[in-house]
């Protein structure tokens, strides 16, 4: 029997411990996509508020809805590890429990865009950071659909 392919639309994932590895083709080029994963105010809408810049080294925070029950006060610590515009965008992310890196990675497809995120390093055996890495992933499938969203605006 052949397997079974996630839906169109639906970005491909792994069931690594250690990592969210997402991928989806989008119907816009790099050029427009790169937008809605750098300029700061399309980031707040897919994302969340940040004070973002595109620059190796820049300290930024994105704020959100503290969730105390868990330990999370809502803010989330980064910095620009790497950027080659319309290519990769790579961040270091700290909740203040965990530290992780984000990647972002653009590939021309077709007219579209493949677009990788890899968000690494989260501990296999903690299940604290497991949970995590299962509410995270879903979210990070969510927010597939808003970057193509805002893309398409321009």
């Amino acid at each position: 029997m052949p397997p079974t392919l996630p839906p169109a639309g639906t970005p491909k994932t792994d069931d690594d411990r250690r990592a969210i590895r997402l991928d989806q083709v989008l119907a816009h080029p790099p050029a427009k996509v790169w937008r809605a994963l750098t300029e700061p105010e399309l980031m707040a809408r897919w994302l969340m508020p940040n004070d973002f810049k595109p620059e190796v080294g820049h300290r930024f925070t994105f704020t959100t809805t503290p969730r105390p029950q868990v330990g999370f006060d809502g803010i989330v610590r980064c910095e620009v590890l790497a950027i080659e515009p319309e290519k990769l965008l790579r961040l270091a992310w700290s909740d203040g429990r965990a530290d992780w890196t984000v990647t972002w990675r653009l590939e021309p497809e077709g007219k579209g865009t493949r677009l990788f995120l890899d968000h690494e390093g989260f501990d296999p055996d903690d299940e604290l950071q497991q949970m995590s890495r299962r509410i995270m992933g879903g979210g990070w499938r969510g927010h597939f659909a808003a970057i193509e969203e805002i893309a398409a605006e321009f």
